[in-house]
């Protein structure tokens, strides 16, 4: 589905608030001030229970951050790197970026300092945005200016912000310019920005809206981390879409999810949100007798939380596949009774998904093999990553998703595996190859091999295992290299020392057969 075109919110002299002549832009900001109008007096924000603006005074509050970006260096082109929590202050200073024509880069706020300078070194931002207390590298002598944004809105960058007045123009985009990169990895172990476009994320917006079936009355309980695609161009974009509120949360909390679900009309989480809320007394069917959608992603959904969420509350799960490099791929039925256990659903208006094998012939209904899709949202490649992208990214449009899949008839499409070897760990992606490149740095250290095991709470828990040589391996200089390396959702939960490694006739560890041997690690 192509992207609703916005008609220019843009306006004349910084602060002015007289509009100039409106202009076809393709800005997704562009696009969300203009589907605002007449829903003006609506809250548009609402933080740990208090209005923060309403819609019609969001422009305003994206203007002084804009403002304040521009004084920063901040200019159509450059990169601003965000590393910091949730907070109504992300959200302006999300929207600043993109209205100032900038790409919005993201970090994990758990990131160590060490994957922070990685990041920073690729993307060469102009401005990175942290909290005081966060780990980032310490300033060097790079362009990169450092402004800081706390997780309850302070910071030298709101300091600013406040003493301007608002910028309230909105630079002119076309769907191929980039608004975003998000940083993934591969099977090198290297991370890869997906460069998103405004087009991408227009489109994609604009099918979930439909496919969702979405309308300014909606309350969305907000508390996945906007630093996440899931939390940022799911959720929020939803919100400014639509003209719905946005009920938004710090992170989540059961407790605090369950009081503010009666008002609310959708919630979204990745599955081990729902676990955790089922082992709440206080989540009943009466809690939730006014939401009108439940939404799971990130991670596989077990059949056994969507049965036992249905006994609890009678409503199904709506599962959804995606991810960074296409934002939402396909998603299950709108109506209840469609939606199935361990299926990802249609692909969404818009997008095409096949099975092929490995001469990527198309495979029929009921054969696994890999997913290709191709659509609007598919991201322009990975940033300064030729080859990367070369691999993926087919001259035909579609893109290697390096899952694997099948159809059934109907065409409803079932997520077999991961070809990449891929860990989802409470709804982030965990790389083994990025892991098991440091676990080789401990000395003593043989051969090392990182895998995925089920785990009730995070639907997957990130193990190690090595072979050692000589008497140099120390295992506390290895948990002393992995806590100080490693943001907590990628730290193995437990590294075995084994003898000899499970190898096929090449040699190659056999990783399939270390989920087995540990598949029980966590069972309750």
């Amino acid at each position: 589905m192509a992207a609703r075109p916005g008609y220019g919110r843009s306006q004349g002299a910084a602060g002015s608030g007289r509009p100039r002549d409106r202009i076809m832009s393709d800005n997704i900001v562009d696009t969300f001030f203009a589907r605002q109008q007449g829903h003006g007096a609506k809250p548009a924000i609402v933080w740990n229970g208090e209005t923060v603006c309403t819609f019609a005074e969001l422009p305003a509050h994206v203007g002084r951050y804009r403002a304040a970006l521009a004084q920063l260096g901040v200019t159509r082109g450059e990169r601003v790197m965000v590393k910091t929590e949730n907070s109504p202050a992300f959200v302006f200073t999300y929207l600043a970026v993109l209205a100032s024509g900038a790409i919005f880069v993201p970090m994990n706020a758990a990131y160590t300092a060490a994957e922070v300078e990685l990041l920073v070194e690729d993307a060469d931002p102009v401005l990175l945005i942290h909290a005081d207390k966060t780990a980032v590298p310490p300033a060097g002598s790079d362009r990169t200016t450092r402004a800081t944004l706390n997780g309850d809105g302070s910071g030298s960058l709101t300091d600013l912000a406040a003493t301007l007045a608002p910028d309230l123009a909105v630079e002119p985009m076309a769907v191929t310019d980039l608004a975003a990169i998000l940083f993934t990895s591969g099977t090198t172990g290297r991370p890869k920005g997906a460069m998103l476009t405004h087009g991408n994320l227009g489109s994609n917006v604009a099918a979930l809206y439909e496919t969702w079936q979405f309308s300014s009355e909606d309350v969305i309980l907000h508390c996945l981390p906007l630093f996440h695609a899931h939390g940022l161009f799911v959720a929020l974009h939803l919100g400014l879409y639509s003209g719905a509120t946005l009920r938004m949360l710090p992170k989540f909390d059961a407790a605090k999810v369950v009081a503010q679900l009666g008002q609310a009309s959708v919630f979204m989480g990745v599955p081990t949100f729902y676990t955790r809320l089922l082992e709440s007394a206080d989540f009943t069917r009466n809690a939730t007798a006014g939401i009108r959608l439940f939404i799971s992603g990130s991670a596989p959904l077990l059949p056994s939380v969507f049965a036992a969420f249905e006994a609890r509350t009678g409503h199904r799960i709506l599962e959804r596949y995606g991810m960074t490099e296409t934002v939402m791929i396909t998603s299950n039925p709108y109506d209840q009774a469609g939606r199935i256990p361990g299926s990802v659903g249609y692909p969404l208006p818009g997008v095409s998904v096949r099975i092929v094998d490995e001469n990527r012939a198309e495979l029929p209904a009921g054969e696994v093999g890999e997913i290709e899709m191709q659509g609007p949202n598919l991201c322009a490649g990975y940033w300064r990553r030729a080859e990367a992208t070369a691999e993926s990214f087919y001259p035909d449009g579609f893109f290697r998703t390096g899952d694997t899949g099948f159809k059934d008839e109907t065409g409803r499409v079932t997520i077999a595996g991961r070809s990449k070897d891929l860990i989802i760990s409470g709804g982030y992606n965990v790389y083994p190859a990025e892991i098991e490149m440091l676990l080789a740095e401990v000395p003593g250290v043989q051969d090392v091999a990182v895998f995925g095991v089920p785990h009730p709470d995070f639907g997957e828990a990130v193990m190690a295992a090595i072979t050692t040589e000589g008497d140099a391996f120390d295992m506390a200089a290895m948990n002393a290299l992995i806590a100080g390396k490693l943001a907590r959702f990628k730290q193995p939960k437990a590294v075995h020392v084994l003898d000899e490694f499970p190898r096929n006739a090449m040699g190659k560890i056999l990783k399939n057969v270390l989920r087995d041997t540990y598949k029980g690690s966590f069972a309750k």
